[in-house]
């Protein structure tokens, strides 16, 4: 709950902008203020309040909109959601249109998520921020390309990567979004890898208690869940949004065909659905009529051992596909490559290089995350925010020589 003291803060805190509408419509500031308290005096017992939001630093007064709401605009306006538009969602090196990247990735999340929220009375501002920002860690190449970045840092004496605490870094660290506390622990906490029947939040948490568990999951720790019902309804939704969708992208693509479903039992599918659209519906439908008026968000007993099934079948004809990984040494050359290659230009402080000219120089990095940060770390993050075109690119120009039409400086380079 918000104290006393941060209270006080926050009315002494002087407005971001110059134009304020308490100042020239005091009025309707209050109809609007009157509105919030009215909807959120609707929420259910188990919600988080808008007032609950706790930031590293208050810097501004708040405004017309809820922290959460804030948070979510400053969530999209960030760097590393604009890259979301060319990052993996599963099938990398495919040229299709129509599969799912990330981009579209969280919005089905934000969707299935406020969805579930709506109905249950929870803050859909919060699950919105949650679900829009828990994927911005992700390197190119999603997950594979996540495990290659991963065994790259740990030979550099970094530990492992994580994309959940990657994500977070960026938000809090890199970016300095100065995002809020349960925004940031949905992010961490997401991983919808980690698949369980019921999630209950861990309410028992404070700044000092996040940034520790940080640590703790970079140490493997598995065991870790959000601290607001909120951050659970995402973590399910996430689940939710891509079970289905891999399916339907694969059928498309034609890695597997709707032959291969018949794996799956015929109870299940009868149960869950074999549509992508059947597939969301029903499990919705689950987790709300398991979930309402409950400090928990849960599955039923029968949905939970199907989807153990549906899982078990993405994993083996899917995203273990050796079809799908032809290409994992080639992509495994290009990141030793590149990292290497940045961590040189570091060393040598090479201000030509793409790492000063597109990251470490960029107006939009907090200065103070680069004098914290060591060399090899500050690459693992410049190659995470990578979309899937420019490391492919940046590895061309790395590898590959250039062709010129003149050796004359003002003429261009091909």
């Amino acid at each position: 709950m918000q104290t006393e003291m941060q209270t006080e803060m926050q009315t002494e805190m002087q407005p971001r902008y110059k134009r304020v509408l308490q100042d020239e419509r005091p009025d309707l500031y209050d109809a609007i203020m009157k509105y919030r308290e009215n909807k959120e005096n609707l929420l259910s017992k188990f919600a988080t309040k808008n007032n609950d939001g706790i930031r590293r630093r208050q810097i501004f007064a708040e405004d017309i909109r809820t922290k959460f709401s804030r948070d979510a605009d400053r969530i999209i306006h960030s760097k590393a959601y604009s890259r979301y538009i060319d990052k993996t969602q599963v099938f990398f090196l495919v040229d299709n249109d129509h599969i799912t990247h990330r981009v579209l990735h969280v919005q089905l999340v934000s969707k299935i998520a406020r969805t579930i929220g709506r109905s249950l009375q929870l803050n859909e501002d919060l699950i919105e921020a949650i679900a829009i920002g828990h994927d911005i860690g992700h390197p190119p190449f999603g997950h594979l390309g996540e495990k290659i970045l991963s065994d790259l840092c740990k030979e550099h004496g970094i530990g492992r990567f994580g994309h959940n605490v990657e994500g977070v870094k960026f938000l809090d660290d890199i970016e300095n979004c100065n995002l809020t506390l349960q925004v940031l622990d949905g992010i961490l906490c997401h991983n919808g890898e980690i698949f369980e029947r019921c999630l209950k939040p861990d309410r028992n948490k404070e700044w000092e208690i996040f940034d520790e568990e940080i640590k703790e999951i970079l140490k493997d720790k598995m065991e870790y869940v959000p601290m607001t019902l909120e951050g659970c309804v995402v973590r399910m939704a996430d689940i939710v949004a891509y079970l289905g969708r891999d399916i339907q992208d694969a059928i498309g693509i034609g890695l597997i065909n709707w032959n291969d479903l018949n794996l799956i039992s015929a109870q299940c599918r009868g149960k869950i659905g074999t549509e992508n659209h059947e597939i969301v519906n029903n499990l919705i439908i689950d987790i709300i009529e398991n979930s309402y008026n409950k400090d928990e968000i849960s599955y039923s007993g029968e949905i939970y051992e199907c989807l153990k099934k549906y899982q078990k079948f993405n994993y083996e004809k899917i995203y273990n596909n050796t079809k799908r990984l032809t290409e994992k040494s080639k992509v495994e050359e290009m990141y030793k490559t590149l990292f290497g290659k940045f961590l040189n230009d570091l060393k040598r402080e090479n201000n030509d290089s793409k790492i000063y000219k597109h990251f470490v120089g960029m107006k939009e990095i907090n200065k103070e995350y680069i004098k914290s940060t060591s060399e090899p770390e500050i690459v693992r993050d410049y190659v995470a925010g990578m979309t899937d075109r420019y490391f492919e690119e940046t590895f061309k120009e790395v590898v590959l020589p250039k062709r010129v039409k003149t050796f004359n400086k003002q003429e261009d380079i091909q």
